[in-house]
């Protein structure tokens, strides 16, 4: 079982930037895999950014060259830097973990991006 304690969303002009922060109730290196999916209202949650345990990233076209996610192993940490937001970045940011073929996801937690 695990826990993800998603963090960090807000309100931010068009351009700026957020942090988004994702804290597992233990060790992530032994996780097949973290990322963030975002969700609107009416559509399909939708992968933003993931790493494998193996080392593989992947980005949305959508935000690639804009997010970078990063760990702090120390930490049980995973983030998520989101520079350069645009208003179709407005979602529900959902931290995601996969462990031992079982799923996991946190809260979610709001990002609005204003024109």
């Amino acid at each position: 079982q695990v826990q993800l304690v998603e963090s960090g969303g807000g309100l931010v002009q068009t351009g700026g930037s957020l942090r988004l922060s994702c804290v597992a109730s233990r060790s992530i290196l032994g996780f097949n895999s973290m990322g963030w999916f975002r969700q609107v209202p009416g559509n399909q949650r939708e992968l933003v950014a993931r790493i494998t345990r193996d080392g593989i990233r992947n980005y949305a076209d959508s935000v690639q060259g804009r997010f970078t996610f990063s760990g702090d192993y120390a930490k049980n940490t995973l983030y998520l830097q989101m520079n350069s937001l645009k208003p179709e970045d407005t979602a529900v940011y959902y931290c995601n973990a996969e462990v031992s073929g079982a799923g996991y996801w946190g809260q979610g937690t709001q990002v609005t991006v204003s024109s």
